[in-house]
């Protein structure tokens, strides 16, 4: 039975630092508030909208947000990714052993994980995209890969791949191994902190360790 290998998407396959940024911006804004700190944004790529959001807006217009934000991000936010530098050769040598299989695991909505995966040309490399539901649910990653796991229970070994602590602590919740990478938007002493098995440098590290795991 393969290994089953799944990747945070935002700050590990791709970098969304202007998409998310301007669109929590202008979600914000249009609710009378002032543009957040350059470092509060940076903190906001990888957790949910639903922890970050209420830090600025409060609980009682975090619905309302969430919909500005998704109203830019749906026009134009979500092309603003850049897939990092070695990415694509990182995913096919991996893909291209046969006891490895690939899936994305990410807090963003499912079918706007899809649509970047697919438009930046990494869908070929997974198997599927696990992702939140639109209301919130799932986007939690100890129930997301919870979740992943009832769906794929046929597999020796399990490795999650990310660059935040969010992604490290809902590996470690379900067994799974842990893989932090620092080019991201996690610093190692966070990924350490988060009790990372390994960390991976560039995407260019990433496929020995993982070989090397589920070898």
């Amino acid at each position: 039975m393969p290994t089953h290998v799944y990747f945070d998407l935002d700050g590990t396959l791709t970098d969304p630092f202007e998409g998310i940024t301007k669109c929590i911006t202008y979600a914000v804004e249009k609710l009378g508030f002032s543009k957040p700190s350059d470092e509060f944004l940076r903190s906001c790529i990888g957790p949910p909208l639903y922890e970050t959001l209420p830090q600025i807006v409060g609980d009682d217009l975090t619905l309302q947000a969430v919909d500005l934000y998704r109203e830019r991000f749906d026009e134009v936010g979500w092309l603003e990714n850049i897939p990092y530098q070695g990415i694509h050769d990182a995913l096919e040598t991996i893909a291209g052993d046969e006891d490895c299989t690939l899936y994305v695991a990410t807090s963003k909505p499912q079918v706007a994980a899809t649509r970047i995966v697919e438009h930046f040309g990494l869908a070929d490399y997974f198997e599927r995209i696990f992702g939140s539901e639109l209301d919130g649910t799932r986007s939690n990653k100890v129930d997301l890969l919870n979740f992943a796991i009832l769906e794929n229970p046929a597999c020796t070994d399990r490795i999650m791949i990310g660059d935040r602590r969010h992604d490290l602590i809902g590996a470690l919740a379900n067994c799974i191994r842990p893989i932090g990478v620092s080019y991201g938007y996690g610093s190692v002493d966070e990924l350490n902190a988060a009790g990372a098995a390994a960390i991976a440098h560039s995407p260019a590290d990433i496929p020995p360790i993982v070989l090397n795991a589920a070898g």
